[in-house]
C-alpha cells in the first residue's frame, strides 16, 4: 500500500488521504476509514489514478456525494475514488446538457431550470451526484434518469473511455447495467426541453417542497432503503407493520416515512443493518413479500440481510 501511496503522491492524480473515515463522505454520517481516498483533480486524475491502481493490483470503487450507501463499520480494503470537484462541469449547448459525473444533483436541477430547461424537475431535492444518478437510474414522481439520458461517458479500469447510449445502459428499476460491470460513469449528457422558465422552476421547487415536507432529512440518512415491490410502496408496509420509530442503537426507522432510516445517535452499519432485517423479517411475516433493499451495502465484513 506504501508503493501505491506514493505513485499516486508522486502523479499529482488530486487529493490523497490516508485511513480517512467514510462517515465524512457518506449522507448517513456512518462508516469505517479506506485505507486510501483519493478525490482526483479532473478526469485525467482519474484515469491515472485508475492506471496506478490497476498496476498494483488494489481493489477499488468510486462513489460520489455518498447518498444511497451504506459503509462498513470497519471501513473499507483498497482504494476508494470519490468523484467531486474537478469532475464537475457543466456545458449547456441548446437543449442538450454536458455534464460532470460529480456534479451535485440537486444543484443541476436547480441552475437548469432557472435557464428554462424542462426534464430534470423531477430530480428535485434528490441528493447524491449525476454518476450516482445514472448509475442508480434515480427517478421519483414517475420519471428517472433513464428517460432524458443521451449518452454516459464510462470509464473502465483498463483505462478505455467509452461512450454509451442511454439505449444501452440497461437501465430498469433504480438499476443500470453499471452495477453489474466495473466502470464509472465521469460524464452524461442529457436530452431537455426548452420551456417557460417560471413554470419549470415552479415544478422543481414543488417536488423539492414535497421531499422536504415528507421526507426527514433534518437527520443523517442516506435516501430511500428499500425498492418499492410494486403495486405495494415499501413505506407503506413497513407502517402498517408497525415499525415507525422503531430503534436500534442509534439508527430509527423514521416517524415521519416509513422507507427512511436516520441516524439518530452516531448510529453504526450494525444498527442499520439490524433494522433493515427486522423489517424485512416482520414484512415477510405478515404480508409474504420478499423486501429488497435499494441502498448499496459496502466495505469490510459488512453482511447483507
Amino acid at each position: 500500500m506504501d508503493q501505491l501511496i506514493q505513485k499516486l503522491k508522486e502523479a499529482e492524480v488530486g487529493t490523497v488521504k490516508i485511513n480517512e473515515p467514510l462517515s465524512q463522505h457518506t449522507t448517513w454520517k456512518i462508516g469505517g476509514p479506506a485505507d486510501v481516498l483519493i478525490e482526483p483533480k479532473n478526469l485525467e486524475g482519474l484515469k491515472e489514478a485508475m492506471s496506478i491502481i490497476k498496476e498494483e493490483g488494489v481493489p477499488w470503487r468510486a462513489i460520489g456525494r455518498g447518498s444511497n450507501l451504506l459503509v462498513s463499520d470497519e471501513g473499507i480494503e483498497g482504494v476508494v475514488l470519490k468523484l467531486g470537484r474537478g469532475m464537475d462541469h457543466l456545458e449547456v449547448e441548446e437543449e442538450e446538457i454536458r455534464v460532470g459525473g460529480g456534479y451535485p444533483l440537486i444543484k443541476l436541477v436547480t441552475v437548469i431550470s432557472r435557464q428554462g430547461l424542462s426534464g430534470l424537475e423531477f430530480a428535485g431535492g434528490i441528493p447524491g451526484s449525476v454518476g450516482g444518478a445514472v448509475f442508480m437510474n434515480a427517478g421519483a414522481h414517475g420519471a428517472d434518469v433513464s428517460q432524458i439520458l443521451k449518452k454516459a461517458h464510462i470509464l473502465y479500469p483498463d483505462g478505455r473511455l467509452e461512450w454509451i447510449d442511454g439505449s444501452e445502459m440497461e437501465f430498469a428499476y433504480r438499476t443500470s447495467r453499471l452495477q453489474r460491470e466495473e466502470g464509472i460513469c465521469v460524464e452524461a449528457i442529457f436530452q431537455l426541453k426548452k420551456g417557460e422558465k417560471e413554470e419549470i422552476v415552479a415544478h422543481m421547487q414543488k417536488n423539492k417542497d414535497y421531499r422536504r415536507e415528507t421526507q426527514p432529512w433534518s437527520h443523517p440518512t442516506c435516501g430511500s432503503v428499500f425498492r418499492n415491490p410494486l403495486p405495494n410502496h415499501a413505506g407503506q408496509l413497513i407502517e402498517e407493520a408497525g415499525l415507525k420509530g422503531y430503534q436500534i442503537g442509534g439508527a430509527q426507522i423514521s416517524e415521519l416515512h416509513a422507507n427512511f432510516i436516520v441516524n439518530i445517535d452516531q448510529a453504526k452499519a450494525s444498527d442499520v443493518l439490524n433494522l433493515i432485517e427486522h423489517a424485512k423479517y416482520k414484512i415477510k411475516q405478515a404480508k409474504g413479500i420478499e423486501m429488497e433493499t435499494e441502498v448499496e451495502m459496502i466495505g469490510r465484513k459488512l453482511k447483507t440481510p
